[in-house]
């Protein structure tokens, strides 16, 4: 099983790199930084970038060995992202392990944060927190509960779209 997952089918890590691809285009969405007032900045970006990431890993999660593989290699490419925008921006050598292991570790929280949120839906308290914690930072008047309807129409869509065409690598997100 170790080899299995060393050695992914192509096609798996070609959809694991398509279904980035849609996260990354889904979350320059820019209504969510006017709209939906999500913060233009390395950290706003950075929440948005992952909240959609961690909708697909949600989505894929439990629907069997092909599923599994095609998270993996979306999680690949997303940490090889971070990576390459961290030196892109100027962070040294020597500083990115540290800053990688900081966002790893951030990743994951979202990761189980949004899984235990979405686990109690239709109660959206917890996934209100989560957000304002997260991609509003405690700011003033954010329009939450718009972000609240943007997630949980994304997450729809993506249930809504059958297993097969998430492992080819076609999101299939909400309408703008």
């Amino acid at each position: 099983m170790l080899l299995e997952r060393f050695f992914r089918p192509r096609s798996a890590t070609a959809a694991g790199r398509a279904l980035y691809a849609a996260a990354v285009a889904r979350s320059r969405n820019p209504a969510l930084y006017g709209a939906l007032a999500a913060p233009d900045t390395v950290e706003g970006r950075f929440e948005i970038y992952t909240l959609h990431v961690v909708l697909l890993l949600d989505r894929l999660r439990g629907q069997g060995a092909a599923a599994s593989d095609v998270s993996q290699a979306l999680f690949d490419t997303y940490v090889k992202a971070l990576d390459h925008a961290l030196r892109e921006m100027g962070v040294g050598d020597l500083s990115v392990g540290k800053k990688m292991r900081r966002l790893g570790e951030a990743f994951y929280g979202r990761v189980k944060s949004y899984a235990a949120a979405f686990e109690i839906l239709p109660d959206v308290e917890p996934l209100r927190a989560l957000l304002v914690r997260t991609v509003y930072a405690e700011a003033e008047d954010a329009p939450v509960d718009a972000l609240i309807a943007h997630v949980l129409a994304e997450r729809d869509a993506l249930l809504a779209r059958p297993t097969e065409s998430l492992i080819a690598g076609d999101a299939g997100w909400a309408a703008p």
